[in-house]
């Protein structure tokens, strides 16, 4: 994935999924609240991801360039292959986007099989986050 770039201090992703239209504020809000949660920084990310439908949602791009980390974005077929993996699907979410979950499949699916959730799926009023890792393999 050429878009983001893993290494010893770059190696979580935040997961965002909201509705369209959501304030700036509360999603950057929430997204801060989560890597609190997480126990990192925003210099750690190394990406913000979401489903491929919010590609121009002005908050998750806002939220991508408060961290200066790139967007990436993923279609909801994609997203859905995370199903076994993810601690909080929706049948609500699969009936709105198709996929059983936006936050905590687009951090695991940017970073790939060998990533686990840091922290499950957070929400505010609008809005979703999560936190997904790799480790690096000692070479």
């Amino acid at each position: 994935m050429s878009e983001i770039t893993i290494d010893e201090t770059r190696r979580h992703v935040l997961g965002l999924g909201c509705e369209r239209g959501t304030p700036d504020g509360e999603v950057r809000a929430l997204a801060v609240e989560a890597l609190r949660a997480a126990g990192i920084s925003g210099a750690e990310l190394t990406a913000v991801a979401s489903i491929d439908s919010r590609r121009q949602e002005p908050a998750i791009l806002a939220v991508a360039a408060h961290f200066s980390a790139p967007a990436v974005f993923f279609d909801a077929a994609r997203l859905e292959e995370e199903t076994p993996r993810l601690r909080n699907p929706s049948e609500i979410v699969f009936a709105r986007v198709g996929c059983h979950g936006v936050a905590e499949a687009a951090a695991l699916a940017a970073l790939g099989m060998d990533a686990e959730l840091v922290l499950g799926k957070i929400k505010s009023q609008h809005a979703t986050a999560a936190v997904a890792r790799i480790g690096l393999q000692k070479a």
